[in-house]
């Protein structure tokens, strides 16, 4: 009897054990993850936002944290870091010609105070949203300034449309915690017809501009090369004169010593009663002398006759005579 009963017992508290077990691994399987789900690993560069049953309650920073496992849940992944986008649209100037754009749109969060973490949280719904708000913001803004201007003020404006484009947005962007860090136009352009049309402007401005440069590049040459020709006429002429005067100088200095010498032979001859026309015609033969051995000529003409000789004498001794009495310094 005894047996049978603690065979009894021992098969009830069996069969409590065996109902009792899937609870218990239930249970330990919740503690587990709860305990897993408690911690909370936020990534450099990024700032989580956390909400419980729904509501805000608080931004956890870079590191390692603790959570309300189950209820406290991860809203938003805010990222700190820079980001760009490349953005493609078309606008219309004052004159009605398409301009397309490419350019690059640089941003990022304005800071990490928990204000401007909650606008950029809870502004837009969802990353796209706010994508969506910001390129039509900047493009909107690049088109109501290209529309107040011409085609060709477009390509020399880049500098003033960011400028432009920054002062429009910024205001917003910082309602809703971004703040714009640069904008880089990087290629403008037009219709093909007025791409074509403009670089034959182009070219058309080139030439012209070639072409008055080599006029003006003529025109100095030419005015270059006259005054050299004027210089060298000049200079020609000047050495002329200079020469003909030291020519002159020299045929006087030469007839003055010429008189000079016959003068003083003259003297001599007549001291030694001797007849001064020996001295003419030594300076007959020493003429004839010259005139063959220097002439460049191969015939000589001379009067070799005495006739000849006395009127070349008479005009020699004349000479002489002319010479003497316009020296100043003859007393006689």
């Amino acid at each position: 009897m005894l047996n049978i009963c603690f065979y009894k017992n021992t098969l009830r508290n069996f069969t409590k054990i065996i109902f009792m077990t899937p609870l218990i691994i239930i249970l330990l399987v919740i503690a587990v993850i709860a305990f897993i789900t408690s911690f909370v690993v936020v990534n450099q560069g990024t700032i989580y936002v956390m909400t419980l049953f729904g509501k805000y309650r608080r931004i956890i920073f870079p590191g390692l944290h603790l959570r309300i496992p189950f209820f406290e849940k991860i809203f938003r992944v805010v990222s700190i870091q820079n980001q760009s986008i490349e953005l493609e649209f078309q606008a219309v100037t004052i004159d009605q010609a398409n301009v397309y754009f490419k350019s690059m749109l640089l941003y990022s969060v304005q800071n990490s105070e928990e204000e401007t973490i909650k606008k950029v949280a809870f502004k837009f719904i969802t990353d796209k949203d706010f994508m969506q708000a910001l390129i039509r913001t900047v493009e909107g803004s690049i088109r109501s300034f290209v529309a107040t201007k011409k085609q060709a003020e477009v390509l020399t404006l880049r500098r003033e449309i960011v400028d432009f484009v920054k002062d429009q947005i910024d205001h917003g962007l910082e309602e809703w915690g971004f703040h714009l860090m640069d904008l880089q136009i990087n290629d403008i352009t037009f219709d093909k017809l007025v791409m074509e049309s403009m670089s034959k402007v182009v070219a058309s401005n080139n030439l012209k501009a070639a072409a008055e440069n080599e006029g003006q590049a003529l025109l100095i040459t030419k005015t270059k090369s006259a005054e050299a020709e004027g210089n060298a006429i000049k200079i020609s002429a000047q050495a002329e004169k200079e020469a003909a005067m030291l020519r002159g100088q020299g045929v006087a200095l030469f007839r003055q010593e010429v008189a000079k010498g016959m003068s003083e032979a003259a003297e001599q001859m007549k001291q030694a009663n001797l007849d001064t026309n020996v001295i003419l015609f030594s300076m007959w033969t020493e003429a004839i002398k010259n005139f063959a051995e220097y002439g460049k000529g191969n015939i000589i003409f001379l009067d070799g006759s005495p006739e000849g000789m006395q009127k070349t004498l008479r005009q020699v001794l004349a000479l002489v005579t002319k010479d003497k009495l316009n020296d100043p310094n003859n007393t006689n």
